[in-house]
């Protein structure tokens, strides 16, 4: 497969994103939205998972009005860097995604054979960018925001009734600053949506359960399930009537 990074033309500059193409013909496109700790390793071997399961992945990076592409894994460091993010500038980055995606570098994926995938902070935006926008398909991983909007977007509870995108949510019930009781408002949201809908939990995962670059979250069960539900999910509505 074929790696590398591309600038993206934005309406306040290039848009830095990392690309992974598959080896043999793409079946369709997912946009990866990070984790709050940039586009680093573990973004781009999701990335990389998603090309070896056929779908030609672009992960833009969110950070880059301040030219961050990558943080280490301290919170700290991090929150500095959300509190600067807008929606409109969210939206605007994802634009230049899906565009290239569309455009003859992209292998021209219309939006009905894009997914968008986010976990953690990215998992909050896949949620409210598939309420505003048709994408095949969108699955949250651990996203906040259910009761109280983040980066200037509606509470997720408010966008899921309008979802347009069918929309799959994975969260763990350990996941402290995700409470059981939040998600199961944000499923009974989500379920009055014209679009299919599922949310999963799973019993011993906390939040990041997905990611193996840190242990102390990372929960193998878990991840390993979801990682098959999403790969089902995309398989089952990208492009279908």
């Amino acid at each position: 497969m074929d790696h590398h990074t591309v600038l993206l033309p934005g309406p306040d500059g290039p848009v830095p994103a990392d690309e992974v193409i598959p080896e043999a013909p793409a079946r369709g496109a997912v946009i990866v939205v990070q984790e709050a700790f940039g586009v680093n390793d573990h973004i781009i071997d999701v990335c990389r998972r998603f090309a070896t399961a056929g779908y030609r992945s672009v992960a833009p990076h969110l950070f880059h009005r301040d030219g961050v592409n990558a943080l280490p894994y301290d919170i700290e460091l991090a929150l500095p860097q959300m509190a600067k993010l807008t929606a409109d500038g969210i939206r605007a980055d994802l634009a230049a995604a899906r565009e290239h995606l569309a455009g003859p570098a992209g292998q021209g994926f219309s939006l009905s054979l894009t997914g968008v995938v986010g976990f953690c902070m990215g998992g909050s935006v896949s949620c409210a960018v598939a309420s505003e926008d048709a994408y095949g398909a969108a699955v949250t991983f651990y996203g906040s925001g259910v009761r109280k909007g983040r980066f200037g977007f509606r509470p997720l509870i408010e966008l899921a009734p309008d979802l347009q995108s069918p929309w799959l949510g994975l969260y763990g019930d350990l996941d402290q600053g995700i409470p059981v009781d939040q998600v199961e408002d944000l499923r009974s949201a989500a379920v009055t949506a014209q679009v299919p809908t599922a949310v999963v939990r799973y019993a011993d995962a906390g939040h990041g359960f997905h990611c193996d670059a840190r242990p102390a979250n990372y929960q193998a069960a878990a991840a390993k399930d979801a990682w098959v539900r999403t790969l089902d999910w995309l398989g089952r509505y990208l492009a279908q009537p």
